[in-house]
């Protein structure tokens, strides 16, 4: 207490505070984002292990698929514990013991061999990383005003995009090792890239700041500015959002975000899970380094999308109508994906990636601004969690559907449509000030 009632005694000028606001920026985007390309990439390198992994542990396909989205139910269920642990413990704790035990299972995944494994380990995995994604999101509402938090959240999506950029050719590089020391590549790829989550979690530890007020990069004044500027946001946003978990919960736009967050990650991993198999066929090849190299241009794309299109809607505070329109322009190229023509499919998969992207950065301005307290804590790993599902939903979904229908192509309408629906519910979202929202009925 003492240290933070020196930090706020101290006068905080415009000045100091955007000097304060790039040192930190400078100091923990980098890092952030380096744990969520390794996040990312652990979550999804499944998909390019796809067919070596399934010939050699003799998965079919809906066993794959439904092991695919398992992780997503056990990430859901300890989402909420898990934000709320690290708001009380702080970030350097809680984000290392996150990456260093998801690392540690995503290495025992090569030693899957048959269904009820991969089963076990896929649920693993889920409860290892839960927390992680919305631990960020919540870190930096301790870190960096809504006036620039949009733009902070579009440069830590980097990470997706990222991921696929270095992890796809990563990926197809690792599969090649192929027989090296006796190993299936797909077993190289999961040894070395889940040592990577656990060096980065131990490097955590000892890089992190819990808050502004910790950090020993930061002078007294940048400190202070800090410290005001984000105490005055949150007595603003006490006085119109909830602040506690439970009044939170009784609110029937948390659930708005929460089916907006879900269809919109059932649109994201119905890309992610079956992009690089859709290059191959693309291509006409099997898994490799070339179908890597290929598979990283989409996510290019996005990483542009992601850097821009924050700063164009805070400089015009169109965060709505634009991510509505994101996801309606997105929704018609991933109907594309399946085009005869090799340059019209992965043109629409380079839209519809950057799209996928690029929205989400708008949509967590709306929730971070309307909650505080235990509230934000336990009301961002509420929307996480529940719309994570999503991606549990959309593999099996397209799985269903193709099947359902006899055509490849049901799948990618029925997420389409999802994605459409998404935009409709971002274009609803209420214009009035959050305490004029009834209650819930008890």
């Amino acid at each position: 207490m003492t240290s933070i009632t020196r930090v706020t005694s101290c006068p905080a000028t415009d000045d100091v505070l955007t000097r304060a606001i790039a040192r930190a920026r400078f100091r923990l985007v980098p890092f952030l984002l380096l744990m969520y390309v390794v996040a990312f990439l652990d979550r999804v390198n499944i998909g390019f292990a796809k067919q070596s992994f399934q010939s050699s542990t003799g998965l079919s396909e809906s066993a794959f698929a439904w092991g695919a989205g398992l992780f997503f139910l056990s990430y859901a269920l300890f989402e909420i514990p898990s934000n709320l642990i690290l708001h009380r413990v702080g970030a350097r704790i809680w984000m290392c013991r996150i990456m260093v035990t998801w690392g540690l299972i995503s290495i025992a995944t090569m030693f899957v061999r048959g269904p009820v494994s991969f089963y076990v380990l896929r649920l693993s995995l889920g409860f290892a990383e839960a927390g992680f994604f919305p631990g960020v999101i919540l870190y930096l509402t301790y870190w960096f005003p809504a006036r620039v938090r949009s733009q902070i959240l579009g440069q830590f999506y980097f990470g997706a995009p990222l991921a696929f950029i270095f992890g796809g050719p990563l990926s197809g590089l690792l599969l090649t090792l192929h027989g090296r020391a006796g190993l299936p590549g797909w077993q190289w790829m999961f040894l070395v890239e889940g040592s990577l989550a656990v060096v980065v979690g131990v490097w955590a530890f000892w890089y992190l700041a819990d808050r502004p007020s910790n950090a020993r990069w930061l002078s007294r004044p940048e400190q202070a500015a800090l410290h005001k500027a984000l105490q005055d946001e949150d007595e603003r946003r006490r006085s119109h959002g909830p602040s506690a978990f439970l009044h939170a919960l009784s609110r029937r736009r948390m659930y708005h975000f929460v089916a907006i967050y879900f269809l919109i990650q059932m649109s994201v991993y119905g890309v992610v899970f079956y992009l690089p198999t859709d290059v191959a066929a693309i291509l006409g090849q099997s898994m490799g380094p070339e179908v890597g190299i290929v598979s990283a241009l989409p996510w290019m794309c996005a990483m542009v999308a992601a850097y821009w299109v924050p700063r164009l809607t805070d400089r015009w505070n169109v965060h709505r109508i634009v991510a509505a329109s994101i996801l309606g322009v997105s929704a018609w190229a991933s109907t594309m994906f399946l085009a005869p023509h090799g340059v019209v499919a992965m043109t629409a998969i380079c839209v519809a990636a950057s799209g996928f992207i690029a929205v989400q950065p708008l949509f967590w301005t709306f929730p971070t601004s309307y909650l505080s307290g235990r509230a934000a804590a336990g009301g961002i790993a509420v929307i996480n969690a529940l719309g994570a599902l999503g991606g549990f939903v959309a593999p099996n979904i397209k799985v269903w559907a193709d099947h359902h229908f006899h055509s490849p192509a049901a799948g990618l309408y029925v997420l389409a449509g999802c994605t459409v629906l998404a935009a409709g519910l971002i274009a609803l979202l209420a214009e009035g000030t959050p305490s004029q929202e009834r209650m819930l009925p008890n």
